[in-house]
């Protein structure tokens, strides 16, 4: 049987494939990591601020620094280099699900299907065998770590959670219903003097 490639999903497919084309592939950073992480946060991939200052969650009115600054001190305030020493302290990494992806604009809806490669978390999660809890930030990280990485995952004694992204496209939940949520989750990973 031959396979019409121009009609229905197939389709649609081919035609997202050849935008993905067009559109400058924007490529995410190395993992933050410090030596005995607990938490390992998940993003889907860097926005446009964050891609132009080389700096994860760069976007002034993204709450994740607010948030890392209630759990861990990280405060948006302190420079780039003393948060991420702030989170290696606390024992919480963060990367992307994704190394690089078409994607115009910052929006996680606007990512071009097809055109996703996915970072090796599972050769992370397999070096540091001190994460226990991969924090999802936001449903995109979780579908694409659903879908393209839990099957590649050789440990099983991860426990997931996804929770409110921190964005400001995310603008359903306050900023402070936002932290009760990840200081709930984050909290019993923490270290006590930390927590």
């Amino acid at each position: 049987m031959i396979t019409d490639l121009t009609a229905g999903p197939a389709r649609q497919l081919n035609q997202e494939m050849s935008q993905a084309r067009k559109l400058e592939t924007s490529r995410g950073f190395p993992p933050v990591i410090g030596v005995d992480p607990r938490v390992l946060v998940l993003g889907s991939l860097p926005g446009q601020a964050s891609l132009a200052a080389r700096q994860y969650y760069a976007q002034p009115r993204n709450a994740f620094w607010m948030i890392m600054g209630e759990l861990c001190g990280a405060r948006p305030e302190l420079g780039y280099a003393d948060r991420l020493g702030k989170l290696k302290h606390a024992g919480i990494a963060v990367w992307d699900v994704l190394y690089e992806a078409a994607r115009p604009g910052s929006l996680d809806s606007s990512i071009v299907a097809g055109s996703q490669t996915v970072n090796d978390i599972a050769a992370l999660v397999s070096r540091h065998t001190t994460i226990r809890l991969i924090a999802f930030n936001g449903q995109k990280a979780a579908e694409v770590f659903r879908r393209r990485v839990a099957p590649t995952l050789a440990r099983v004694d991860l426990e997931t959670v996804t929770l409110p992204s921190t964005s400001p496209a995310y603008a359903s939940l306050r900023r402070t219903e936002k932290l009760a949520r990840w200081r709930r989750a984050l909290k019993p990973h923490l270290p006590e003097a930390i927590a």
